[in-house]
């Protein structure tokens, strides 16, 4: 029965993707499993090392064999691993020929080139999804180039930004993840044949040509030396999946507070019924955004768990290499699912552009202060242009008046500028700099 949000028939497809279960299912494994000791018969068949009459038997038997999970399973139970019980299934299939199965391979060997496969086919997943999300941010970034909001530090109106310059911050992340899996994509993708301790011993001076032929076969990279108990490269592909969940909890963090009822600047598409509650008919919770923020907790903690794992001891692990088994697969699932969540919430994300502007206009034109002050310094210099600004400021929020009159009542401030120059100064619009320069420069780059 299912008993976690993974596989839960109620909460499965709010933390994961069918297409990621698929990819980390039992079933899955156990084809990856089948897959690799077809190639290593295949290419020890092509190097002499096994008849080649066997290496095709094995690849018939292994795609005919019917595995049965009840009886790997309790082999797998007595046993601690499910190779032994995998290729007991598959030497009848294969005849004769089923004892050249496994030749000189080790458990791990098999295990560790299959989670690589399974690794290989999340990755294009995940790759795919943040092409789509990269897509979704480049054409909001285009449409709201110029749309004013406040720019909000510590929670507070800090200065005028536009929601182009806020989507195209999310976009850079997005863009530098697309970039680190181009990048670790080698490092991660490479097999595992090296044998009882790392020095394909059983095969003797072919050992190195097997695994070679082995890598090539699989379509997979060369690793430079075992990794049986080197397990930084699959602990850097989670690390990648709790940067990439870290910057959809960050994009999420936004929406949400945005989403609340005093801002009311953005929300989570429509749909009825959808973040209700039971009691309050008015409630519109930000469904998506806590999903996101919980996925992402839980792939940093899996992070974590990998970090552990990488401490092995000698040649073969005593135990962290099992903290893999539940690390990688719920981290790419997890991982899945606030893609999906992202996905959906930022393809129909609604804005509101008027609310912006209103809430941009609250603190009566405060939000501006700095650019009065820096065209009054070029008179008065920094420090005095700062103390006057500050003194009408001041003024307007004692009063609860707005900042122009408190500025043009100054007599110090207009000898300096005059009611247009002041009135143009405290429009937000006016004062953005480069923020519609730096979207433009990011969007247009592939």
């Amino acid at each position: 029965m299912p008993s976690s949000v993974f596989d839960s028939h109620l909460y499965r497809d709010a933390f994961g993707t069918p297409a990621m279960r698929a990819v980390f299912s039992d079933e899955a494994f156990v084809a990856a499993i089948i897959k690799v000791e077809i190639a290593l018969a295949r290419v020890q068949g092509n190097l002499g090392l096994i008849p080649t009459e066997a290496a095709s038997a094995i690849a018939r038997g292994g795609a005919t064999v019917k595995i049965d999970y009840a009886k790997l399973k309790a082999e797998t139970d007595n046993v601690g691993y499910p190779i032994i019980g995998v290729v007991h299934q598959m030497a009848p299939a294969c005849g004769d020929a089923g004892r050249y199965l496994h030749w000189g391979a080790t458990t791990q060997d098999i295990m560790d080139t299959a989670t690589v496969l399974q690794i290989r086919d999340g990755f294009a997943i995940v790759k795919a999804d943040l092409d789509a999300l990269d897509a979704t941010l480049t054409a909001m970034s285009r449409r709201h180039r110029d749309t004013v909001m406040a720019g909000r530090t510590h929670l507070q109106h800090a200065l005028p930004i536009t929601f182009g310059h806020k989507t195209a911050v999310w976009l850079s992340m997005i863009r530098r993840h697309r970039q680190r899996l181009a990048q670790l994509t080698p490092r991660v993708l490479v097999g595992q044949f090296a044998g009882a301790a790392g020095t394909l011993a059983s095969l003797g001076d072919r050992g190195l040509a097997v695994h070679d032929a082995l890598m090539t076969d699989l379509s997979l990279g060369q690793p430079t030396m075992p990794w049986h108990s080197a397990r930084d490269s699959l602990a850097e592909a989670v690390a990648f999946l709790g940067l990439v969940t870290a910057s959809l909890a960050k994009i999420a963090t936004d929406i949400m507070l945005m989403m609340q009822t005093e801002i009311a600047e953005a929300f989570e598409p429509f749909v009825t019924g959808r973040g209700g509650s039971s009691t309050m008919p008015q409630k519109r919770n930000p469904i998506s955004c806590e999903l996101i923020i919980a996925l992402a907790k839980a792939v940093r903690q899996n992070a974590g768990l990998m970090l552990d794992a990488m401490l092995a001891d000698h040649e073969r692990a005593t135990g962290p290499w099992h903290l893999e088994w539940i690390a990688v697969p719920e981290s790419f699932i997890a991982s899945a699912g606030a893609l999906a969540q992202a996905r959906f919430m930022l393809d129909g994300l609604i804005v509101d552009a008027p609310r912006m502007r209103r809430n941009l206009d609250l603190t009566g034109g405060l939000i501006v202060a700095e650019a009065v002050m820096m065209a009054l310094a070029t008179h008065t210099g920094r420090g005095a242009a700062h103390d006057l600004v500050y003194a009408a400021c001041r003024r307007a929020m004692d009063k609860g008046t707005v900042l122009l009159p408190e500025l043009a009542a100054d007599v110090e401030i207009t000898r300096h500028l005059d009611a247009t120059r002041l009135a143009a100064l405290v429009d937000p619009a006016n004062y953005l700099g480069t923020a519609g320069a730096m979207v433009d420069r990011l969007v247009g780059r592939a």
